[in-house]
């Protein structure tokens, strides 16, 4: 099992239930039920989705007398997003190559248009 933070939450991620749940707590804190309602399956499977977010710091849960609501926690997303923004660059700038070679096909086209 991954220990390391990035890992564990691409762990969390990769799992399109746990995407969902964490979907439904961006709008806000819901209960344990709320959060299986939309899933067909047993509360005890929603709860394991649940401790996976929970271990990888995506969400926190608390507890007021019987409510136990979970709320999400986006902090380890921004390591996503900044370890994601590396190969970012790294595509775009693949891409304006692309972009700048497709220019000079068509410029040459052109050119070799004209002279016929």
């Amino acid at each position: 099992m991954p220990t390391d933070p990035l890992s564990l939450t691409f762990a969390a991620l990769a799992d399109p239930t746990r995407r969902a749940i964490l979907a439904r707590l961006m709008s806000g804190e819901h209960s344990v039920t709320e959060l299986a309602g939309p899933f067909a399956m047993s509360m005890p499977a929603v709860t394991k989705h649940l401790k996976v977010l929970e271990r990888a710091g995506l969400i926190t849960r608390s507890r007021e007398a019987q409510w136990r609501p979970c709320k999400l926690d986006a902090g380890p997303l921004r390591q996503v997003a900044d370890w994601t923004a590396e190969y970012r660059q790294f595509w775009e700038g693949n891409l304006e190559r692309l972009d700048t070679y497709l220019k000079e096909l068509q410029a040459q086209q052109t050119h070799t248009g004209e002279d016929t």
